[in-house]
């Protein structure tokens, strides 16, 4: 792909800096280019713009229409990024960073002021208050478990050892979540500040990334970072000229999703088998090569530099009282605008998805949205004006994840979707404990034998059993949540189940081995669309005849159906 190298060789102009940053948030609509002062936002921007967008835009202030966002129901357009729904719903205090700065350039977060917290802490605070400031300010661990962060420090720091260590779980494995991801690839500074305040308020010297294989990008940035800060004397042998010290590694992962928990990815870092523990002996008072560790993850580590810069008290202001700050989701699936949105803790689904998201493609009905990733529940329409935060979510048979937030329409089949998310589960299993290894295998047998239509009303109880057997016995986070998926569509969307198993029938048209497709001739034009895109030439017609599918070749792949644009296609 051609590069364009700077502003200055395309134009000549010496007040033009041209600046690659981090993850925007807005992935829908990218490439995105923001022209600052003015806050000028482009999208979908190709390598050929950008000589119209210093020429115009730039140099005479002009707007190019054809690069403007246009709103997707009124089809209005919008100049500034300040402006764009999107953006201007969302309260952007971890990730707006992202897209005012270069990750490669140290330079580029202090000026925004990075590591100012680390300043004024070294300065002006004991280890002692800038734990109590965490703890008064009510952060809660963004990784899944919602555990308050200031309490985890606290159990750490309470115990007498001369080796403790912090750890940032960068291992974000949950189905269409990349949160972690894009702040470690967009501003890997603030995640390595917030460590370092971590280990001066618990008094660990040490500390480690675990990024899991697939972020090669972020190992990269993240690298230049830690070299960069210890250039600057922000990391190694006393920082800033005060007493302490402290150094960060990064230690790469296979890509497992057991990782995720944290005495699983303890095991990983330490060269054995990625296996969790029993929890009995807590982290707090051995961790890491049996010594007391802390371990967040990455969005909390970057949540840290902003309550000791602006204070426990700013910091609750945001929020609500049991879960204040931010949080941000990963917003995917059946939704007009998918990306990561950051919103204060007790915003509404339907805020997120309707306002933000910009309601459902097409159209298309709402049918639910899962949360909390693979082991996470769907929730339906009727609890669309929950507040999303650590408690409500639980109350409706879902969790907060660390951030995933899929959405589904009325083309999605329930039953499918439990079925996804446990063939998923099954195979990241690590298969240490029993219950998990084959109590979820089993449950996954049970929903593919209802997709194929050979179902019984007495695997719904059986599903229901297994559930609670996984659940209690076993040993991590992995298996105990697992079921999440099957329970709440039961609870939610059981008349699908009982189609699947009373009709031999799929409402949605998703499992194959119960639908077929036909054509109503009173509504086929004869397009020869469906004929054209069919990959075993089983719909076939002659042009602006009535066409019709021939049900032997039929693969069931529903290309025809979505080719139709005149309804004609029939799922029956």
């Amino acid at each position: 792909m051609k590069r364009i190298q700077s502003a200055q060789e395309l134009q000549g102009l010496d007040q033009v800096e041209v600046k690659a940053t981090g993850c925007h948030g807005f992935c829908e609509q990218g490439p995105l280019v923001v022209v600052h002062p003015q806050g000028v936002f482009y999208h979908k921007v190709k390598v050929e713009d950008v000589p119209d967008i210093i020429a115009r835009t730039v140099q005479k202030g002009e707007v190019i229409e054809s690069l403007l966002y246009a709103l997707p129901t009124t089809k209005e357009k919008i100049s500034l990024e300040k402006d764009v729904p999107f953006y201007k719903l969302q309260k952007r205090i971890i990730f707006g960073s992202n897209g005012l700065i270069d990750p490669t350039s140290i330079d580029d977060y202090l000026a925004i002021g990075g590591y100012q917290a680390l300043a004024k802490a070294l300065t002006g605070m004991s280890p002692d208050a800038v734990l109590e400031e965490v703890k008064k300010s009510g952060l809660r661990g963004r990784g899944g478990g919602g555990f308050p962060t200031g309490r985890k420090w606290e159990s750490t720091r309470n115990v007498d050892s001369e080796v403790k260590y912090v750890i940032c779980n960068a291992d974000e494995g949950d189905p269409g979540a990349y949160m972690d991801r894009s702040l470690l690839e967009g501003n890997p500074h603030a995640v390595i500040e917030g460590m370092l305040l971590g280990a001066y308020a618990v008094g660990a010297t040490d500390g480690y990334v675990y990024v899991r294989h697939e972020y090669p990008l972020a190992v990269t940035n993240l690298t230049m970072a830690i070299d960069a800060a210890r250039e600057m004397g922000l990391l190694g042998e006393n920082i800033l000229g005060s007493s302490f010290s402290f150094d960060i590694k990064i230690s790469r992962g296979g890509g497992a999703f057991v990782c995720g928990e944290s005495s699983a990815l303890i095991a990983s870092i330490e060269g054995q088998v990625g296996e969790p523990r029993a929890k009995h002996i807590h982290m707090a008072e051995s961790g890491l090569w049996g010594k007391p560790t802390v371990l967040n993850n990455v969005e909390t580590w970057a949540n840290v530099p902003v309550i000791i810069d602006k204070g426990a008290e700013w910091y609750r202001s945001i929020g609500t009282e049991g879960s204040p700050g931010t949080k941000i989701f990963s917003l995917v699936g059946k939704v007009n605008n998918t990306g990561l949105v950051e919103v204060p803790m007790g915003i509404t689904l339907r805020e997120i998805i309707f306002d933000i998201g910009g309601g459902i493609p097409g159209g298309r009905k709402f049918k639910a949205v899962q949360t909390g990733g693979p082991s996470g529940g769907c929730i339906p329409e009727e609890h669309l004006d929950l507040q999303v935060d650590f408690d409500e979510l639980g109350k409706v048979g879902s969790m907060m994840g660390s951030g995933g937030m899929i959405v589904m329409d009325d083309r999605t089949c329930m039953v499918d979707v439990a079925k996804y998310f446990l063939n998923f589960l099954k195979g990241e299993s690590c298969g240490k404990c029993t219950t998990c290894r084959e109590g979820i295998l089993r449950m996954y047998e049970i929903l593919d034998k209802i997709t194929r239509g050979e179902g019984e009303l007495s695997d719904l109880d059986l599903l229901e059993k297994l559930a609670v057997v996984v659940q209690e016995g076993s040993m991590c986070g992995l298996g105990k949540t697992a079921p999440n998926p099957v329970l709440s569509t039961l609870r939610y969307f059981r008349d699908e189940y009982l189609a699947h198993i009373n009709d031999k029938k799929c409402p949605a048209g998703v499992c194959k081995e119960l639908i077929h497709f036909e054509i109503d001739p009173d509504a086929c034009t004869g397009c020869h669309k469906c004929a054209r895109v069919c990959p075993v030439g089983a719909a076939h017609g002659e042009k602006k005849e009535p066409h019709e599918i021939d049900q032997d070749k039929c693969i069931k792949c529903g290309m025809c159906y979505d080719a139709c644009k005149f309804d004609a296609v029939k799922i029956i």
